[in-house]
């Protein structure tokens, strides 16, 4: 069993989140994007990117058995030129954009693909990982040395994002491929929950409550931590395909 659940949030009116996924024996795919944009475009950049990149993964999964990474990659690359394009013929959606994060699980393998700075995590034997590098100025910042990760907790500029989808005709899209087999649960989720929530209080959370009350409670803690962004978050089984509801002490 998968958990999935986006909410508005304590201060904002518009969910601009949208998440999404597909699940069946031979694939599953996992998606969250974090719209931007003026009146409700950040609303639409997000949902065209969810949908666009189920629809492609979907449409053209066995043209690509033997180069799978070049799928989500290009599904992403798909739904960018889709909102561009979009956001170019309708003037109420110029500037639109949104970042993305996507999981492709198939054949003990795991492909994560990011633009943006929503995030994917991994929980192994040895505690939780964060897969993915976020395209902001915090993290340039942090790159450089220019700031501490302390620091960059409570950068004033940490919701400064470098690179999104819609923003010009084509983007790069990070790619990453790991081992399904040392990985126990993985977690996707916008900096709604990044952003407030850390990665110790994510594992106890993983570590104690199933897949769907993990996102319930996840959610609840960034929102009493003071979170002002929509939250969202994805927690679906590495290793196995069903939820184990194991408490490790």
């Amino acid at each position: 069993m998968m958990g999935m659940l986006s909410d508005t949030g304590n201060y904002r009116e518009l969910n601009e989140d949208f998440v999404g996924c597909f699940e069946e024996n031979e694939k599953r795919v996992y998606i969250v994007a974090d719209g931007m944009g003026g009146h409700n475009a950040g609303e639409v950049a997000s949902k065209i990117a969810v949908q666009k990149t189920l629809e492609y993964i979907n449409s053209n999964f066995s043209s690509y058995s033997s180069k799978i990474d070049y799928l989500i990659i290009d599904a992403i690359k798909n739904s960018n030129r889709t909102i561009f394009e979009l956001s170019q013929q309708d003037i109420s959606l110029r500037g639109m954009g949104t970042t993305i994060t996507a999981c492709l699980a198939y054949n003990k393998k795991l492909l994560v693909a990011n633009v943006g700075d929503s995030s994917c995590y991994i929980l192994k034997k040895d505690g939780l990982h964060k897969v993915t590098k976020d395209h902001s100025l915090v993290q340039q910042l942090l790159d450089i040395g220019s700031i501490t990760e302390e620091e960059a907790l409570i950068h004033p500029n940490k919701n400064i994002i470098t690179r999104a989808l819609g923003t010009d005709i084509d983007v790069d899209v990070d790619i990453f491929i790991l081992d399904l087999t040392d990985i126990e649960k993985i977690i996707l989720c916008t900096d709604g929950l990044s952003n407030n929530v850390n990665k110790k209080e994510m594992c106890d959370i993983l570590l104690n409550y199933d897949n769907n009350e993990a996102c319930v409670k996840m959610v609840e803690l960034s929102k009493q931590k003071g979170s002002k962004d929509n939250i969202s978050v994805i927690v679906f089984e590495g290793e196995c395909k069903n939820d184990r509801n194991f408490i490790r002490k």
